[in-house]
């Protein structure tokens, strides 16, 4: 099982092809955003990657950053566009303890959505 260690929170193993955004809700028990419900329109779920950051992007989520002017923020993701199937390293940036809003959003799926079109 890949490990995922948040910054500040701890280090815990998930199952392997678990979306990054679920780790975060269900293995770490952050308050993650995710306003959009994982669909890579909102940006809301961005993790920035100490270590073990996947060396592919989904087409989604290089199009969201980019619009967001975001796309050259190195080691900026999205957490809804990966998953863990290996030992990852993170900050978690999007929290709802600190967004202001009155919820983190719907919960997402289980598999990457849109589905994904690596690059």
């Amino acid at each position: 099982m890949p490990k995922l260690t948040v910054v500040g929170v701890g280090t815990f193993e998930v199952p392997d092809g678990k979306r990054m955004v679920l780790a975060l809700i269900d293995e770490a028990k952050i308050d993650q955003m995710h306003s959009c419900g994982g669909y890579s329109k909102c940006t809301t779920c961005r993790v920035r990657f100490i270590s073990g950051e996947p060396e592919k992007v989904t087409q989604a989520e290089r199009t969201v950053l980019s619009a967001r002017g975001l796309g050259a923020t190195l080691g900026l993701r999205l957490s809804c566009q990966i998953v863990c199937d290996h030992d990852m390293h993170v900050i978690a940036e999007s929290r709802l303890s600190t967004s202001g809003k009155p919820d983190a959003g719907k919960r997402p799926e289980d598999a990457i959505t849109p589905p994904p079109v690596w690059t």
